[in-house]
């Protein structure tokens, strides 16, 4: 039995949010579901302040939960909101300009990657996580067995932690299998007919199975 095999975790990516307020009921929720180690905030366009004072709300709810807070936007936005950390898709400068403004402890992740060679330069800045398969700026997505492939492939060879973008429910249980440390699951969790706190409780169930079969290799 292997005991020294770590458990895959989630994420939750949510659509562009304007009203925090029905952001954050839907986030208590999805925690009932289950382990949910951090929420990745996406914010509908506004000025520096509207979006700060949309930090603002969500980080204590969310941080009370033990769920990390990181927010899709501008190091100052994520430091003056209170968040736990930016997820930046712009590139190398854009973590090292992020990494001179926020506190040591504060998150930086990478998203955006459109190659293997992307993916390695961005981890040579010191981030401290790389996302594959999320939603491109047109909001198309790449192929899942692209995804599996790059988030398999980061896995075996990398330190940094990767996060697999889930597209769908029924994709969850072949990204949890790339072995990557967590598995997002997007922004259609949050659709008025999804229940929240069972497809969350859903994919909890199924990265406890595969984390059962591995340590019984």
């Amino acid at each position: 039995m292997n005991t020294s095999v770590p458990r895959t975790r989630l994420m939750l990516v949510t659509p562009p949010i304007l009203d925090p307020g029905a952001l954050s009921f839907r986030l208590m929720q999805a925690f009932a579901g289950g382990d949910v180690a951090a929420v990745l905030l996406r914010l509908a366009p506004g000025d520096e302040r509207s979006l700060t004072e949309r930090v603002k709300a969500l980080a204590p709810p969310v941080q009370a939960q033990n769920v990390a807070l990181v927010v899709e936007a501008s190091a100052q936005v994520a430091s003056r909101g209170g968040a736990d950390g930016v997820h930046l898709t712009a590139g190398a400068e854009a973590v090292a300009e992020a990494r001179s403004s926020l506190k040591q402890e504060r998150i930086i992740g990478a998203g955006g990657l459109r190659s293997r060679h992307d993916a390695m330069d961005i981890g040579e800045t010191g981030v401290d996580y790389v996302m594959f398969g999320e939603p491109r700026p047109d909001g198309s997505l790449p192929a899942l067995p692209a995804v599996i492939e790059r988030a398999s492939w980061w896995a075996e060879i990398f330190e940094t932690p990767c996060i697999a973008y889930c597209p769908d429910a029924e994709s969850v249980p072949a990204l949890i299998e790339t072995g990557a440390e967590f598995v997002a699951l997007g922004e259609w969790v949050f659709a008025e007919d999804v229940d929240i706190r069972a497809a969350v409780a859903q994919a909890d169930a199924a990265i406890a199975a595969q984390h059962a079969r591995r340590m019984a290799r």
